[in-house]
């Protein structure tokens, strides 16, 4: 089988949204220790990636709303150069520094070059170690730490630019990724399941009763072991009856135990679980074909074990 690749690059240490905010530098150092810690590092194909084009953006995002914050962050630049403020807020939740746009511009292009070399063989699956992170990004509004949804944008270039006719998303983050539902809801070539806590944030839960979408809310506290029943029950058929001819992740690790952002019951072997039935039905139906995106994810130590399991399940170590 072919290689698992690792898309990173040091731009995603750039952008930061302040003091203290847990979607913070730190999340990618800590992954990258356990890499290096666990010798993981030596069985993945690490690659650096390019920024995607604006046109690939705009297949999942209004072209008003690329240029609002093109322009933000071109603003925002200009006003630090005369003392002004390093931070543009956007929501409570989330801000621009100067390195922004080319954070987000580049986890977008991670995303889509893995998708071109998993098409093409070159790679089996891949994984993007990237901020800022994309779910709750919608079509025209930056939210809950998003700004591109990277997920989003590759499901539709696998589409549009590569003809393939049906694709799946798989967003397992603790908060439902509203921004990828906004985008792909109603759209039959993708198929959409995922789980998350509710109530929750963001607020509401899911917004739409699409065909195409599979959601499972569940409350807090739920632990491994029930998510792993709903998952049998309620995605995998779903998923065997789609018959995606590639799967995308949205890889959140939130849901962990561990982490203060959410209050659910994973652990590190339940994303293993998970990653395992995802490939499953990936080498059953999409030629093992999987591009697999950063999410949430907030205790250190949790995201960077957690993303261990989860990539030795891909790279088969």
């Amino acid at each position: 089988m072919g290689a698992t690749g690792y898309f990173t690059h040091r731009d995603f240490w750039k952008h930061e949204m302040g003091s203290g905010h847990p979607e913070c530098p730190e999340r990618l150092g800590a992954i990258e220790d356990r890499l290096l810690v666990t010798g993981l590092d030596h069985a993945l194909d690490r690659r650096e990636p390019g920024q995607a084009s604006l046109t690939d953006i705009e297949l999942a995002h209004g072209r008003m709303y690329v240029a609002s914050i093109r322009g933000l962050s071109d603003a925002l630049r200009e006003d630090m150069l005369a003392g002004g403020p390093a931070h543009s807020a956007l929501d409570p939740d989330t801000a621009l520094n100067s390195f922004t746009w080319d954070a987000a511009l580049r986890a977008a292009g991670a995303a889509l070059e893995a998708t071109d070399a998993v098409i093409s063989g070159e790679l089996e699956n891949a994984f993007c170690a990237v901020r800022p992170p994309g779910h709750h990004a919608c079509r025209d509004k930056a939210m809950g730490f998003c700004f591109f949804n990277n997920v989003a944008i590759a499901a539709k270039y696998a589409l549009e630019r590569h003809g393939l006719k049906r694709v799946a998303i798989v967003d397992f983050d603790v908060h439902h990724g509203n921004g990828t539902e906004n985008i792909v809801a109603g759209d039959d070539r993708i198929l959409m399941v995922s789980f998350y806590q509710h109530p929750f944030y963001p607020e509401g839960g899911s917004q739409s009763n699409a065909a195409n979408l599979v959601n499972v809310p569940v409350p807090a506290y739920t632990k491994g072991m029930d998510l792993r029943e709903l998952i049998e029950v309620m995605w995998i058929p779903r998923l065997e009856s789609h018959r995606p001819e590639m799967i995308f992740i949205s890889a959140g690790f939130d849901a962990h135990r561990e982490d203060d952002l959410g209050q659910m019951g994973l652990v590190e072997q339940d994303f293993a679980w998970i990653t395992q039935r995802i490939k499953d039905i990936a080498l059953r139906y999409s030629q093992g074909r999987i591009v697999s995106c950063l999410e949430g994810g907030y205790s250190l130590s949790a995201l960077a074990r957690s993303v261990e399991a989860h990539l030795r399940v891909l790279a088969d170590v």
